[in-house]
């Protein structure tokens, strides 16, 4: 079936998308992370009617905002306007002297400046408001909408858009945008092409590029990625003396999804995870050598353990690059295909798109048209992600990274979740010391494992902090006597899994880890080595009054 088949079938129509304007996009983003991190911790938050009020524990400065609507469950919802009090009076507080407020508490909190930060914060704006202004019609694929839904990004990041290069760089590629390109292909002659996992796996995808020359096999290449890599001298000598041949783009058509580095190519249903030699938000966005070969370890390790959870983690069956003297050119033309979305069930929507404020991906589902529907539709979206992520960990020592850009969600013809499919084998890891990886290179066995202790925090960041709390917190946007009553029916989720205690902890409302997003930019710390902040456990047990 086509996916282009799939509105039709089931029904729904691409939503509409209320105006975003970037400067309240950053505020927002800029404010959730400070008082999630800095002031909620030191008890320097509390609502005032229709506003919250922020206290600035080292800097003194008061700042308050609105409230899309009255305060419960473990996060606010801001809205303008953003305001700061001077003596006996509020004044509006731009995007921009909230960056610098923030930076100044940061710096008196720490002892350290970082002179970065600011610039970031200004790329991350200016990024957001060249994708609103390119930002095309809506596509007619339900499936392709959800992943270039993502307008603003993360709501707990204080650059989410940040994006290395100018916009004219990258915009034709960015997701946001509802963009597509043509990727490059290179014909390498197969002494100097390396690859591993399944050698038919690149078969389908190949017969979509141009013919390869004799002796030759086709490599795909994201174009932005060719032109990040042409100053390198191994990669120019290569293409002028015909050791590899730029071949160019063929017809086919491939969709830049939320990660913007990962494409899918419809017509071969495959997704393209593609090095990209830039920063985008955290990280540089290239295929680390070990990371190859981390992929397709895991990829023939965990499948029997998904089919015991009747589950689905997207496979990444194989990898391909080039073998020339220049890691640079091993790891940046190093692309690893996953699995496509044509045999799951139902119409698959990523699930950040779910929760994202600029557009109506969850109000338009039938599902969720009463608060009665709500809550049934919010029960089966639990019962299909929590149970997988925690059975993943506690039973078999293997920790997925279930946040709202890795899952996909399946509804049927009314909305309803019928089935959740993982992805993302780079963010996956095992526990130490529950499997054995002795058979793998030791750098690549230390990317692939975290301690216990790690693993647990991750997976409850991402399951709870980031996933489910906002997930519920979008359900509440419709909804908002739901608020509390959603995670009440939650516990029951968990409740199946409390023979661990990990699991009775959390639902004795022991505080959640969320990734301290604000601080670990600040400190300009490697996304791995992330810290965490406490914040409110929704799932704890009612207290009787």
């Amino acid at each position: 079936m086509l996916l282009t088949d799939l509105t039709e079938l089931t029904g729904l129509t691409e939503p509409t998308r209320p105006a975003v304007a970037a400067g309240d996009a950053t505020a927002t983003a800029l404010l959730n992370c400070l008082i999630r991190e800095v002031c909620a911790p030191e008890q320097q938050v509390w609502p005032d009617g229709s506003h919250l009020v922020a206290r600035l524990p080292r800097a003194g400065v008061v700042l308050r905002t609105g409230l899309a609507r009255p305060p419960a469950g473990p996060t606010y919802r801001l809205a303008p306007p953003y305001e700061e009090r001077r003596e006996d009076e509020w004044i509006p507080a731009s995007w921009d002297r909230l960056a610098n407020l923030v930076a100044g508490e940061l710096e008196l909190a720490t002892g350290r400046p970082n002179p970065e930060f600011l610039t970031q914060v200004d790329d991350s704006h200016t990024a957001l408001a060249a994708i609103i202004a390119a930002r095309s019609g809506p596509s007619d694929d339900r499936y392709i909408a959800s992943e270039q839904a993502l307008v603003a990004g993360h709501r707990f990041h204080p650059s989410p858009k940040a994006r290395q290069g100018a916009p004219g760089d990258w915009l034709q590629y960015a997701p946001e945008t509802r963009a597509r390109f043509r990727p490059r292909w290179l014909a390498v002659p197969e002494d100097v092409i390396t690859e591993e996992g399944d050698p038919d796996a690149f078969t389908a995808l190949s017969s979509y590029g141009p013919p390869a020359p004799p002796g030759r096999t086709l490599l795909p290449v994201h174009p932005w990625q060719f032109s990040l890599l042409a100053d390198s001298p191994v990669l120019q000598k290569a293409l002028a003396q015909g050791l590899l041949l730029d071949l160019g783009p063929s017809d086919v058509e491939a969709v830049p999804t939320s990660s913007v580095r990962t494409a899918y190519v419809p017509d071969a249903d495959v997704f393209c995870k593609f090095s990209l030699d830039v920063r985008i938000t955290n990280c540089v966005r290239k295929n680390a050598w070990y990371e190859l070969a981390g992929a397709i370890a895991l990829n023939e390790l965990l499948p029997p353990v998904f089919e015991k959870l009747n589950s689905t983690l997207l496979a990444e069956p194989a990898y391909r690059s080039v073998m020339l003297p220049d890691r640079r050119l091993y790891e940046g033309l190093g692309v690893i295909l996953r699995q496509g979305v044509k045999s799951l069930p139902g119409t698959p929507l990523l699930a950040g798109s779910l929760t994202d404020p600029y557009n109506t991906f969850l109000a338009d589902l039938p599902a969720l048209s009463t608060p009665e529907d709500a809550r049934a539709w919010w029960d089966a979206y639990v019962a299909q992600v929590a149970p997988p992520v925690l059975s993943a960990y506690l039973d078999h020592g293997i920790v997925l990274e279930p946040h709202l850009q890795n899952v996909l969600i399946c509804v049927d013809s009314g909305g309803m979740p019928v089935h959740a499919a993982f992805r993302d084998l780079e963010g996956t890891k095992l526990t130490s010391g529950r499997w054995d990886l002795t058979h793998l290179p030791a750098r690549v066995a230390e990317n692939l494992t975290y301690s216990p202790e790690r693993g647990w925090n991750r997976v409850v960041y991402c399951l709870l902090v980031n996933h489910l709390t906002e997930i519920a917190a979008a359900v509440a946007d419709l909804h908002p006597h739901l608020d509390r009553t959603l995670w009440q029916d939650a516990r029951e989720h968990f409740a199946a899994h409390d023979h661990h205690p990990q699991v009775r902890a959390l639902l004795a409302g022991v505080p959640l880890p969320a990734k301290a997003n604000l601080r670990t930019r600040w400190s300009r710390m490697a996304d791995r080595g992330a810290t965490y902040v406490p914040t409110p456990n929704p799932l704890a047990a009612p207290r009787p009054l």
